[in-house]
């Protein structure tokens, strides 16, 4: 009835995956998403809802992943950036609610939030993710533009305050 980000949710769906291909979440992650796309500066530490350890280098490889896949069929990249329940209300934790607040597998889709932590001036199927250490990325398929941020300071309002700044700048320096 209402749709929350929820790390409880990522660890189920880890128990779920490790019971059914009876190998541990670290080790599919390793096998199936780091070490094909070369991320060998990657490690899943702990909990896959929050303990993925990266470097900028290694995300853009990712992030590229996202843009073009080579790893999943086109169906089911779609079906990942396309909203799934589109009618949900919810929350964007430490950002606020939105009506309809859509989400993909995983990913978190812009359409008409406002305010929102992309661009202001990114396309509504901009998709992508943060994380509460002040970490995000997105994909602008419209515009074609992709960024990854890194930091080590944790989520709070000084995010939803440079954030959006600093992404249309970014739209505004790569728009062919």
């Amino acid at each position: 009835t209402k749709r929350i980000y929820s790390n409880t949710g990522y660890n189920m769906l880890a128990e779920h995956l490790e019971h059914a291909t009876s190998t541990t979440m670290s080790d599919y992650v390793q096998e199936a998403i780091l070490e094909p796309l070369s991320m060998s500066s990657s490690a899943l530490e702990g909990s896959c809802a929050k303990d993925i350890f990266s470097t900028v280098s290694d995300l853009v490889l990712f992030v590229n992943e996202l843009r073009s896949p080579t790893l999943i069929s086109r169906d089911t990249w779609k079906m990942a950036i396309s909203p799934v329940f589109a009618h949900l209300a919810g929350i964007v934790p430490g950002i606020g609610p939105s009506d309809p607040c859509l989400w993909g597998l995983g990913l978190e889709i812009k359409g008409q939030k406002s305010p929102h932590w992309t661009a202001t001036r990114s396309s509504a199927s901009t998709h992508g993710h943060f994380g509460g250490i002040g970490t995000f990325m997105w994909v602008d398929p419209v515009a074609d533009i992709s960024c990854v941020m890194f930091s080590e300071h944790e989520f709070d309002d000084w995010g939803m305050e440079y954030w959006p700044v600093f992404n249309d700048a970014v739209l505004t320096c790569l728009k062919r």
